[in-house]
């Protein structure tokens, strides 16, 4: 990193609001009480997007502020999944391979259908790449509700690609944030596959 970078960096965190300091104290809150299995985790998750949607509505960026609006209500419907389904509903489950192959499938198809009509309307050199991450991101949100073991290997890529993206785009902060994400999902893979594995030994 280049010393006009660095400079540049630093000026982006002291200029970084509290709002958006909340949000992200609160998101990576997030992911380390979801890796935990700590239904706290979305009283975090609903609270940082919520202010994540003010804020991204308050720079013009409508498309994201509905992303987590979508978020919000998955908040909502994942404290409900994880407090109110029968009790090995509540356990950490393995999907077989074919569910993932048909899951990537899908979610590529929309992808694509995605980027095609954004297309139309915006010109990013990067905009097949977002509409992918936005995509698959929706589709494991869902995961994590329903505590597929493998969410967290969907995150590792999904997280990885949206470094590159930010980085790519100039916003360096974020970049650094998904940085974290990355690692933190190999953490929360390691800790819901010790659950998954201890049970599946006693089951067998």
């Amino acid at each position: 990193m280049t010393e006009q970078a660095i400079t540049q960096f630093a000026a982006q965190v002291a200029g970084t609001s509290l709002a958006e300091w909340l949000a992200v104290v609160l998101a990576i809150a997030y992911v380390l009480l979801a890796a935990r299995q700590s239904a706290w985790c979305w009283a975090a998750a609903f609270i940082s997007t919520s202010i994540y949607t003010w804020l991204f509505w308050q720079v013009a960026l409508p498309f994201q502020s509905a992303l987590n609006i979508f978020y919000m209500v998955m908040a909502i419907y994942g404290y409900w999944q994880w407090h109110h389904q029968p009790g090995e509903d509540r356990q950490v489950q393995s999907k077989p391979l074919r569910w993932h192959l048909l899951t990537v499938i899908a979610l590529s198809l929309v992808a694509i259908a995605l980027g095609k009509l954004a297309g139309t309307q915006f010109s990013g050199e990067y905009l097949w790449l977002d509409a992918a991450i936005n995509v698959f991101s929706v589709g494991t949100t869902f995961m994590v509700a329903h505590k597929i073991l493998q969410n967290w290997i969907y995150w590792f890529v999904i997280n990885s690609a949206a470094v590159f993206l930010y980085w790519q785009s100039g916003l360096v902060l974020s970049a650094c944030l998904f940085i974290g994400y990355v690692v933190f999902s190999i953490y929360g893979y390691s800790q819901w596959r010790g659950q998954w594995s201890n049970r599946y030994q006693t089951n067998n």
